[in-house]
């Protein structure tokens, strides 16, 4: 799978927007939409900073318990539902007011407390005082759509997997060398009086103790979840002099959002990977896109990586503005709709959909729909792809979970 290290350019923040463009849909009316999105702003999760990273100073202390969404999450995530709510409805797909048909609209989390959340406090905002439902598996039950490596599947070859991660990155240590700046900028952040600050350990990659997973050792493993706590700091609101304790400017935690989302060149990225994790998202898609019952619009909330490794499967690039390339952002998702052309063909369309990194610290009613071209598969100026091309594509690139 090609590496895709586009930097989409500053002026995609003009982009932002309350409601459909009204040049959204010139030539096609939108049939369906379909969005895989990230959990809201979180509190760190256990662990996320590892055992052994040193500060200068103590971390601040956050207003909710390890790895939920926090209040401030909550009201982003209604106001990103509501700025969804006015551009579906620009669309022509659900009514801008009132309570949506149960059938036209339907929200599925991953079975951890966070998603479930997620879910709830996006239908409070999506439609206020409608007892939208919010479908999950029972808390702690793995849930195939989102985690599938979890159950692991009987054809996952953890070995084809190391190959497969070898051939993307180059390796733990060339990973480790490419985000060198990141990583040392990280360190200056922390500030401890002895470097290093974080963990120690040499870079390497390899098939579980299982052989069911993959285990990744050194920086990038060190590194990703305090760059990722020190990004949710912002997004959360603390003040200035608490982000970074003051020496994490919006700047300095979008070059720190590289190493976090270096994780996903392991773990999303390569192929194989890809292939495993989003095969039974594939397929939900698939049937979305082909089931005449399929409802207007489907939610699906589950985590970065999920995000990502669709992101690899299509092969497109994602950024929010104010974050790191390729690093999905809190409430950030891509967005697949089915369009009709007047002549009855079906296509698709794709946009990554987010707020910026400053309106979700703001909890803004606004959102940023960066359109996304399929290589190959780019028509007009809708940039569509004919739906059986589409189709196509999603099976040839989890053809390696299903052999």
């Amino acid at each position: 799978m090609p590496r895709f290290r586009h930097r989409l350019l500053p002026a995609l923040a003009a982009l932002l927007c309350t409601a459909a463009p009204a040049h959204a849909r010139p030539h096609t009316v939108t049939e369906r939409v379909i969005l895989l999105m990230r959990h809201g702003v979180r509190s760190p999760l256990a662990g996320e900073v590892p055992d052994g990273t040193r500060t200068a100073r103590p971390w601040p202390v956050w207003a909710a318990p390890a790895e939920q969404v926090t209040p401030h999450g909550a009201a982003a995530l209604r106001a990103l539902a509501r700025a969804d709510r006015q551009w579906l409805a620009g669309a022509g797909l659900l009514p801008a007011r009132g309570c949506p048909a149960p059938h036209a609209l339907r929200i599925w989390t991953n079975s951890s407390p966070r998603t479930i959340a997620s879910g709830t406090y996006y239908a409070q905002g999506f439609a206020p005082g409608c007892a939208l439902a919010v479908g999950h598996k029972p808390v702690g039950e793995t849930d195939a759509l989102f985690e599938p490596l979890n159950l692991h599947p009987p054809g996952f070859d953890a070995a084809k997997a190391v190959d497969s991660i070898r051939h993307y990155t180059g390796g733990a240590e060339a990973l480790a060398r490419k985000h060198a700046g990141g990583l040392a900028l990280l360190e200056r952040v922390l500030a401890c009086s002895s470097a290093p600050c974080s963990p120690a350990e040499p870079a390497a990659v390899a098939a579980s103790a299982d052989g069911h997973g993959i285990e990744l050792k050194g920086p990038i493993r060190a590194a990703s979840g305090t760059a990722q706590v020190l990004m949710l700091q912002y997004l959360e609101g603390l003040p200035m002099a608490q982000v970074g304790w003051g020496r994490a400017s919006p700047a300095v935690l979008a070059r720190l959002g590289a190493v976090h989302g270096a994780l996903f060149d392991v773990f999303s990225r390569p192929a194989y990977m890809a292939a495993f994790q989003m095969a039974p998202t594939v397929d939900r898609i698939t049937r979305d896109l082909t089931d005449k019952d399929a409802p207007a619009f489907d939610l699906l909330v589950g985590h970065d990586t999920n995000v990502a490794a669709l992101a690899a499967v299509l092969g497109v690039p994602i950024q929010a503005p104010g974050f790191a390339a390729d690093d999905p952002s809190p409430g950030g998702g891509i967005a697949i709709a089915m369009v009709r052309a007047t002549d009855g063909s079906k296509a698709v369309r794709l946009w990554y959909r987010s707020q910026s990194a400053t309106d979700i610290r703001a909890g803004k009613a606004r959102a940023a729909w960066i359109p996304l071209r399929l290589p190959g598969c780019d028509e007009g100026a809708e940039h569509r792809c004919p739906l059986p091309r589409f189709l196509k594509r999603l099976e040839i690139a989890t053809a390696a979970a299903r052999s």
